[in-house]
Protein backbone atom coordinates (compact mmCIF):
# COMPACT_ATOMS: atom_id res chain seq x y z
CA UNK A 1 0.00 0.00 0.00
CA UNK A 2 1.35 3.44 -1.10
CA UNK A 3 2.57 5.54 2.13
CA UNK A 4 2.10 9.27 2.56
CA UNK A 5 6.13 9.43 3.04
CA UNK A 6 6.02 9.48 -0.81
CA UNK A 7 3.38 10.67 -1.80
CA UNK A 8 4.93 14.21 -2.43
CA UNK A 9 7.23 12.56 -4.79
CA UNK A 10 6.47 11.87 -8.48
CA UNK A 11 7.04 7.75 -9.11
CA UNK A 12 9.72 9.29 -11.53
CA UNK A 13 11.90 11.45 -9.01
CA UNK A 14 11.72 8.59 -6.72
CA UNK A 15 13.34 6.48 -9.28
CA UNK A 16 16.17 8.65 -9.96
CA UNK A 17 16.63 9.39 -6.31
CA UNK A 18 16.97 5.67 -5.96
CA UNK A 19 20.01 5.46 -8.96
CA UNK A 20 21.80 8.18 -7.39
CA UNK A 21 21.29 6.66 -3.55
CA UNK A 22 22.39 2.89 -5.17
CA UNK A 23 25.00 1.94 -6.95
CA UNK A 24 24.19 -0.24 -8.42
CA UNK A 25 20.52 -0.06 -8.28
CA UNK A 26 19.36 -3.42 -8.00
CA UNK A 27 16.04 -3.37 -10.10
CA UNK A 28 14.13 -6.55 -10.04
CA UNK A 29 11.21 -7.95 -11.93
CA UNK A 30 7.89 -8.52 -10.32
CA UNK A 31 5.11 -10.19 -12.17
CA UNK A 32 2.01 -9.32 -10.59
CA UNK A 33 1.30 -7.17 -7.21
CA UNK A 34 1.91 -10.14 -4.79
CA UNK A 35 5.95 -10.70 -6.05
CA UNK A 36 6.31 -6.54 -5.64
CA UNK A 37 4.87 -6.86 -2.13
CA UNK A 38 7.23 -9.30 -1.09
CA UNK A 39 10.55 -7.95 -2.96
CA UNK A 40 9.83 -4.24 -1.04
CA UNK A 41 9.52 -6.66 2.24
CA UNK A 42 13.49 -8.20 1.42
CA UNK A 43 14.49 -4.39 0.58
CA UNK A 44 14.58 -3.38 -2.84
CA UNK A 45 14.54 0.17 -3.91
CA UNK A 46 12.87 -0.33 -7.74
CA UNK A 47 11.06 -2.67 -9.35
CA UNK A 48 10.52 -3.54 -13.20
CA UNK A 49 7.81 -5.72 -15.25
CA UNK A 50 9.22 -7.12 -17.89
CA UNK A 51 6.90 -7.67 -21.74
CA UNK A 52 8.14 -10.88 -21.80
CA UNK A 53 7.30 -11.44 -18.15
CA UNK A 54 3.83 -10.05 -19.22
CA UNK A 55 3.32 -12.32 -21.98
CA UNK A 56 4.15 -15.79 -20.06
CA UNK A 57 2.86 -15.39 -16.61
CA UNK A 58 -0.74 -13.06 -17.37
CA UNK A 59 -0.92 -14.46 -21.08
CA UNK A 60 0.55 -17.73 -21.71
CA UNK A 61 2.87 -16.26 -24.64
CA UNK A 62 6.31 -16.02 -25.93
CA UNK A 63 7.95 -12.43 -26.19
CA UNK A 64 7.17 -12.07 -29.72
CA UNK A 65 5.57 -8.66 -29.68
CA UNK A 66 2.38 -10.42 -29.65
CA UNK A 67 0.74 -8.54 -26.54
CA UNK A 68 -0.41 -4.96 -26.34
CA UNK A 69 -0.41 -1.50 -24.13
CA UNK A 70 -3.47 -2.48 -22.37
CA UNK A 71 -2.16 -5.86 -21.58
CA UNK A 72 0.89 -4.60 -19.94
CA UNK A 73 -1.08 -1.69 -18.34
CA UNK A 74 -2.81 -3.71 -16.98
CA UNK A 75 -0.44 -5.52 -14.97
CA UNK A 76 1.55 -2.58 -14.12
CA UNK A 77 -1.54 -0.54 -12.30
CA UNK A 78 -1.97 -3.58 -10.01
CA UNK A 79 1.74 -3.34 -8.88
CA UNK A 80 1.60 0.83 -8.58
CA UNK A 81 -1.82 0.31 -6.76
CA UNK A 82 0.22 -2.00 -3.99
CA UNK A 83 2.96 -0.43 -3.53
CA UNK A 84 4.93 2.75 -3.84
CA UNK A 85 8.16 1.48 -5.07
CA UNK A 86 9.33 3.09 -8.59
CA UNK A 87 8.24 0.68 -11.10
CA UNK A 88 9.93 0.34 -14.61
CA UNK A 89 7.99 -0.67 -17.34
CA UNK A 90 9.48 -2.51 -20.78
CA UNK A 91 7.20 -0.90 -23.43
CA UNK A 92 8.92 -3.09 -26.01
CA UNK A 93 9.20 -0.69 -29.34
CA UNK A 94 6.11 1.41 -27.97
CA UNK A 95 3.39 0.04 -30.06
CA UNK A 96 3.23 1.64 -33.09
CA UNK A 97 4.31 5.16 -34.15
CA UNK A 98 4.63 8.73 -32.51
CA UNK A 99 1.32 8.79 -31.78
CA UNK A 100 0.95 5.11 -30.29
CA UNK A 101 4.58 5.89 -28.27
CA UNK A 102 3.20 9.37 -26.62
CA UNK A 103 -0.31 7.41 -25.99
CA UNK A 104 1.80 5.20 -23.77
CA UNK A 105 3.81 7.47 -22.38
CA UNK A 106 0.81 8.79 -21.52
CA UNK A 107 -0.69 6.03 -19.85
CA UNK A 108 2.32 4.49 -18.30
CA UNK A 109 2.39 7.89 -16.05
CA UNK A 110 -1.19 7.97 -15.61
CA UNK A 111 -0.89 4.16 -13.82
CA UNK A 112 1.84 5.51 -11.94
CA UNK A 113 4.49 3.94 -13.50
CA UNK A 114 8.33 6.24 -13.00
CA UNK A 115 9.94 5.26 -15.94
CA UNK A 116 10.24 2.95 -19.70
CA UNK A 117 12.57 1.64 -21.87
CA UNK A 118 11.85 1.76 -25.24
CA UNK A 119 14.04 -0.30 -27.58
CA UNK A 120 15.46 0.48 -31.43
CA UNK A 121 14.29 -3.17 -32.63
CA UNK A 122 12.06 -3.70 -35.55
CA UNK A 123 7.57 -4.08 -34.53
CA UNK A 124 7.40 -7.63 -34.89
CA UNK A 125 10.39 -7.84 -31.81
CA UNK A 126 12.62 -10.80 -30.57
CA UNK A 127 13.70 -11.72 -27.25
CA UNK A 128 16.92 -9.83 -26.58
CA UNK A 129 18.67 -13.21 -26.28
CA UNK A 130 17.67 -15.06 -29.19
CA UNK A 131 18.79 -14.93 -32.75
CA UNK A 132 17.67 -12.96 -35.65
CA UNK A 133 16.83 -9.88 -34.22
CA UNK A 134 16.50 -6.72 -36.75
CA UNK A 135 16.97 -3.02 -36.07
CA UNK A 136 15.24 -0.14 -37.01
CA UNK A 137 17.97 2.89 -38.32
CA UNK A 138 19.46 5.04 -35.63
CA UNK A 139 17.21 7.81 -36.85
CA UNK A 140 13.94 6.13 -36.54
CA UNK A 141 14.83 5.46 -32.92
CA UNK A 142 15.66 8.65 -32.41
CA UNK A 143 12.13 9.64 -33.47
CA UNK A 144 10.83 7.50 -31.39
CA UNK A 145 12.71 8.71 -28.33
CA UNK A 146 12.20 12.03 -28.91
CA UNK A 147 8.54 11.02 -29.23
CA UNK A 148 8.09 9.76 -25.60
CA UNK A 149 9.77 12.46 -24.07
CA UNK A 150 7.39 15.06 -25.64
CA UNK A 151 4.46 13.19 -24.57
CA UNK A 152 5.90 13.42 -21.09
CA UNK A 153 3.66 15.33 -18.86
CA UNK A 154 5.80 14.87 -15.24
CA UNK A 155 9.58 15.75 -16.51
CA UNK A 156 11.11 13.57 -14.04
CA UNK A 157 9.18 10.44 -15.66
CA UNK A 158 12.13 8.51 -17.45
CA UNK A 159 12.73 7.60 -20.62
CA UNK A 160 15.03 4.58 -21.27
CA UNK A 161 16.81 3.88 -24.88
CA UNK A 162 17.28 0.41 -25.19
CA UNK A 163 19.85 -0.89 -28.02
CA UNK A 164 19.79 -4.39 -29.46
CA UNK A 165 22.51 -3.51 -31.86
CA UNK A 166 25.18 -5.60 -30.78
CA UNK A 167 23.91 -9.13 -32.08
CA UNK A 168 23.09 -7.17 -35.21
CA UNK A 169 26.32 -4.82 -36.09
CA UNK A 170 28.59 -5.04 -33.66
CA UNK A 171 30.21 -2.89 -30.54
CA UNK A 172 30.74 -0.02 -32.67
CA UNK A 173 27.33 0.81 -33.72
CA UNK A 174 26.39 -0.15 -30.24
CA UNK A 175 28.39 2.93 -29.26
CA UNK A 176 27.48 5.27 -31.69
CA UNK A 177 23.90 4.34 -30.91
CA UNK A 178 23.90 5.29 -27.15
CA UNK A 179 25.48 8.39 -28.14
CA UNK A 180 22.68 9.20 -30.25
CA UNK A 181 20.04 8.46 -28.32
CA UNK A 182 21.75 10.69 -25.14
CA UNK A 183 21.56 13.55 -27.77
CA UNK A 184 18.02 12.98 -29.15
CA UNK A 185 17.37 13.13 -24.93
CA UNK A 186 17.28 9.65 -23.12
CA UNK A 187 17.50 9.82 -19.71
CA UNK A 188 19.69 6.60 -19.82
CA UNK A 189 20.74 3.61 -21.50
CA UNK A 190 20.14 -0.16 -21.88
CA UNK A 191 22.21 -2.25 -23.86
CA UNK A 192 21.02 -5.28 -23.81
CA UNK A 193 23.44 -8.59 -24.59
CA UNK A 194 26.50 -7.60 -23.70
CA UNK A 195 29.09 -10.48 -23.62
CA UNK A 196 31.44 -8.57 -21.26
CA UNK A 197 32.16 -6.40 -18.81
CA UNK A 198 34.68 -3.96 -20.80
CA UNK A 199 31.72 -3.21 -23.23
CA UNK A 200 29.73 -1.74 -20.38
CA UNK A 201 32.88 0.02 -19.52
CA UNK A 202 32.76 1.60 -23.20
CA UNK A 203 29.51 2.60 -23.20
CA UNK A 204 29.83 3.98 -19.83
CA UNK A 205 32.43 6.01 -20.99
CA UNK A 206 30.09 6.93 -24.33
CA UNK A 207 27.95 8.77 -22.08
CA UNK A 208 26.88 11.08 -19.67
CA UNK A 209 23.96 9.38 -18.40
CA UNK A 210 23.22 6.32 -16.39
CA UNK A 211 23.60 3.28 -17.36
CA UNK A 212 21.79 -0.11 -17.39
CA UNK A 213 22.89 -3.88 -17.11
CA UNK A 214 20.96 -6.76 -17.77
CA UNK A 215 21.34 -9.83 -15.71
CA UNK A 216 18.40 -12.15 -17.12
CA UNK A 217 19.72 -15.68 -16.61
CA UNK A 218 20.44 -18.42 -19.63
CA UNK A 219 21.15 -15.78 -21.80
CA UNK A 220 24.29 -13.35 -23.97
CA UNK A 221 25.00 -11.84 -20.74
CA UNK A 222 27.23 -13.72 -17.88
CA UNK A 223 25.94 -13.25 -14.25
CA UNK A 224 27.92 -10.70 -12.70
CA UNK A 225 28.09 -9.32 -9.06
CA UNK A 226 27.29 -6.24 -8.42
CA UNK A 227 30.83 -5.48 -7.41
CA UNK A 228 31.69 -6.24 -11.16
CA UNK A 229 29.37 -3.61 -12.37
CA UNK A 230 30.37 -1.16 -9.89
CA UNK A 231 34.06 -1.44 -11.32
CA UNK A 232 32.47 -0.64 -14.41
CA UNK A 233 30.47 2.48 -13.71
CA UNK A 234 26.75 0.69 -14.29
CA UNK A 235 24.28 2.55 -11.99
CA UNK A 236 21.72 -0.09 -12.38
CA UNK A 237 21.54 -3.68 -12.53
CA UNK A 238 17.96 -5.89 -13.68
CA UNK A 239 17.18 -9.06 -12.82
CA UNK A 240 14.24 -9.49 -14.92
CA UNK A 241 12.57 -12.63 -14.77
CA UNK A 242 14.85 -13.96 -11.69
CA UNK A 243 11.79 -14.64 -9.38
CA UNK A 244 9.32 -15.58 -12.19
CA UNK A 245 11.95 -18.54 -13.11
CA UNK A 246 11.86 -19.74 -9.19
CA UNK A 247 8.38 -19.17 -9.04
CA UNK A 248 7.39 -21.23 -12.28
CA UNK A 249 9.87 -24.37 -11.37
CA UNK A 250 8.63 -24.36 -7.73
CA UNK A 251 4.92 -24.80 -9.51
CA UNK A 252 6.04 -27.34 -12.07
CA UNK A 253 7.73 -29.60 -8.93
CA UNK A 254 4.34 -29.04 -6.41
CA UNK A 255 1.97 -30.03 -9.74
CA UNK A 256 4.10 -33.05 -10.77
CA UNK A 257 4.30 -34.32 -6.44
CA UNK A 258 0.72 -33.87 -6.91
CA UNK A 259 -0.29 -35.48 -10.43
CA UNK A 260 1.63 -38.28 -9.78
CA UNK A 261 2.20 -39.11 -5.99
CA UNK A 262 -1.38 -38.34 -5.23
CA UNK A 263 -0.43 -35.74 -2.70
CA UNK A 264 1.33 -32.67 -1.53
CA UNK A 265 2.62 -34.26 1.30
CA UNK A 266 6.52 -34.54 0.06
CA UNK A 267 6.34 -30.79 -1.58
CA UNK A 268 5.00 -29.15 1.77
CA UNK A 269 8.05 -27.70 2.25
CA UNK A 270 8.59 -25.80 -0.84
CA UNK A 271 5.49 -24.15 0.15
CA UNK A 272 5.10 -20.35 1.45
CA UNK A 273 3.03 -20.91 4.91
CA UNK A 274 -0.09 -19.12 5.74
CA UNK A 275 0.94 -17.23 7.86
CA UNK A 276 3.94 -16.12 5.76
CA UNK A 277 1.23 -15.43 3.10
CA UNK A 278 -0.84 -13.32 5.60
CA UNK A 279 2.23 -11.26 7.02
CA UNK A 280 3.11 -9.75 3.27
CA UNK A 281 -0.37 -9.09 3.06
CA UNK A 282 -0.95 -8.01 6.05
CA UNK A 283 -4.32 -9.87 6.75
CA UNK A 284 -5.27 -9.56 10.15
CA UNK A 285 -4.80 -5.83 9.85
CA UNK A 286 -7.59 -5.69 7.20
CA UNK A 287 -9.26 -8.45 8.98
CA UNK A 288 -9.62 -6.22 12.43
CA UNK A 289 -10.66 -3.35 10.75
CA UNK A 290 -13.35 -5.17 9.46
CA UNK A 291 -14.61 -6.68 12.43
CA UNK A 292 -14.15 -3.01 13.89
CA UNK A 293 -16.74 -2.12 11.36
CA UNK A 294 -18.98 -4.44 11.76
CA UNK A 295 -19.19 -4.46 15.40
CA UNK A 296 -19.92 -0.41 15.08
CA UNK A 297 -22.39 -1.48 12.78
CA UNK A 298 -24.51 -3.78 15.51
CA UNK A 299 -23.89 -0.95 18.03
CA UNK A 300 -25.60 1.38 15.88
CA UNK A 301 -28.08 -1.15 15.36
Amino acid sequence: MPSAQTATQTPGARLRKAWTVERPLQIVGTVDAYSALQAQRVGFKCLYLSGSGVAASSHGLPDLAITSLDDVLVDARRITSATDLPLLVDIDTGWGSAFNIARTVREMERAGVAGVHIEDQVATKRCGHRPNKEIVSATEMCDRIVAALDAKIDPSFVVMARTDALAVSGMKEVLERVRSYEEAGADAIFAEAMTDTRMYRQIVDSVEVPVLANLTEFGKTPIYTLQDLRAVGIRMALYPLSAFRAMSKAADKVFRAIRHEGSQQNVIDRMQTRDELYEILRYHEFEQKLNALYKGEESNG
